[in-house]
């Protein structure tokens, strides 16, 4: 029988490099391959939305936070552009990290469908805090990413011939 108290130890998700200085692509790889305890194996491809820089993915394997360690060891490059998921597992929300030059660092908690979760408390002191609904709308925005979403929006777009991906489709 399984223990009810049982959270998942293993996860997985991707680095998405958007957009790295060429002299810094090496640096960045090597800052993957030490966080992951194996080599990253990036093939770097012109990231058009952004001409003279380079663009990768790669999607990694490892315990429940590597998310977050993964950010760390990227997050001192503050002109490099880059989104990194981590998928949710057994008792565990996903996340999702954004860095975007003159907007910093974003994290988010995501659900199974992919969706930033905001708690019940979160939302309870955006409303203590904001006397009207602009402001509270203001407060939703930055919680849920979307200043990031509308930067990184180009760069998912990715160049001829590469993977796109759509992480702020909205379907119905």
């Amino acid at each position: 029988m399984r223990n009810l108290n049982q959270f998942a130890d293993m996860t997985s998700g991707v680095v998405y490099i958007h957009a790295s200085p060429v002299a810094l692509c090496p640096h960045v790889e090597w800052a993957l391959s030490s966080t992951l305890n194996a080599r990253a194996d990036l093939k770097w491809t012109a990231q058009d939305a952004d001409p003279g820089r380079m663009r990768a993915t790669v999607d990694w394997t490892g315990p429940v936070g590597t998310g977050a360690r993964l950010t760390n060891a990227l997050r001192e490059w503050s002109g490099l552009v880059f989104e990194i998921t981590e998928d949710p597992s057994e008792g565990v929300n996903g996340e999702r990290f954004c860095q975007v030059p003159g907007l910093g660092l974003w994290h988010g908690a995501t659900g199974a469908n992919g969706d930033v979760i905001v708690g019940e408390m979160q939302l309870r002191a955006m409303m203590d805090a904001q006397p009207d609904s602009a402001g509270l709308a203001a407060e939703l925005d930055t919680i849920l990413g979307t200043a990031w979403d509308r930067s990184l929006e180009s760069y998912r777009m990715g160049g001829i011939g590469t993977e796109v991906t759509w992480l702020s489709q909205r379907v119905g």
